[in-house]
């Protein structure tokens, strides 16, 4: 088994730095739709800007490097163990060279690490077997900006006291009612334009896992179930109807993709989880075939 822990390094260098061309794309179409002039298109030329920035001096796109999320599928009789002991090593070498901020703050003691590992669930890394002899790491930096505005609620669902009364039934028009309630109460908070990613089913823990893993895929992939995807493309519409806008200045464009996944669900329970991501949507993925190291 190979030393990995340089290419996995450039993995979280590249993630760190370089948005996707997907979310780039987006963003720079949302910028075109808003009116010259107003507070929204300043954000948007702002946020590109700083897009460019980063990419062409290796910086970090968002000052807050998130949350190292890694998701690895690894051939038969590889060593998680060792597969673990690179990835840390390489976290820790990439907060050394600044492309990571030091983020692991022990919650008890309120002391920060300083090199991003903190304990076995600092950083996250899901391991799975695959099948072929593929190596894959994938990996997502998620802003605590952004996982501030997650929700997850149990529906039926009525509006708190204080709070705009609706009533969110256990079907696919009740899940629409809480995933727009939830871009609502967000606001700019979450440093929109946000993308979201929608578990249906599951429990509280699952219901966030899977809401995550969703934001992997690229922009504008729908679910392969026609509800789910006409159900994914009305929720970016509707959100986009709010107003909030980049950063929360208005405008046109409030999500620029919204995904969603159904799970199995006990039958006492029905959650919906909503997991927010912000504008700098920070994932790569490093394959390993033989030899042959890529990025994407």
């Amino acid at each position: 088994m190979r030393d990995l822990t340089n290419e996995i390094l450039e993995l979280i260098r590249r993630t760190s730095t370089d948005l996707p061309t997907d979310v780039e794309k987006q963003l720079r179409l949302a910028l075109e739709k808003e009116d010259p002039g107003s507070a929204a298109r300043g954000a948007f030329e702002t946020i590109l800007r700083n897009v460019e920035l980063s990419r062409k001096n290796s910086t970090p796109v968002c000052q807050d490097t998130g949350t190292p999320i890694f998701y690895v599928k690894s051939p038969a009789g590889w060593s998680t163990q060792y597969l673990k002991h690179q990835i840390r090593s390489a976290l820790a070498e990439a907060t050394r060279k600044s492309y990571m901020r030091p983020n692991a703050v022990d919650a008890i003691t309120d002391k920060n690490s300083g090199n991003n590992l903190g304990g076995d669930d600092f950083p996250y890394i899901h391991f799975e077997e695959g099948e072929s002899d593929e190596l894959s790491i994938e990996l997502m930096l998620k802003g605590g900006g952004s996982e501030n505005c997650g929700a997850q609620y149990s529906i039926p669902y009525s509006g708190r006291v204080g709070e705009t009364a609706f009533q969110a039934g256990r079907d696919l028009a009740g899940v629409r009612k809480v995933v727009l309630d939830a871009v609502y109460r967000a606001q700019g908070q979450g440093c929109a334009p946000g993308i979201l990613g929608v578990s249906i089913g599951g429990d509280r823990g699952s219901g966030y896992v899977k809401s995550k893993e969703v934001l992997l895929g690229p922009i504008g992939t729908r679910n392969p179930d026609p509800k789910l995807a006409d159900l994914e493309e009305r929720l970016t519409g509707e959100a986009n109807q709010l107003g909030i806008g980049a950063m929360g200045f208005g405008g046109k464009t409030t999500v620029l993709d919204t995904r969603i996944t159904g799970l199995s669900r006990l039958p006492a329970s029905y959650f919906v989880t909503i997991s927010y991501m912000c504008w700098a949507c920070r994932r790569r993925t490093l394959t390993v075939r033989g030899d042959e190291v890529t990025y994407q």
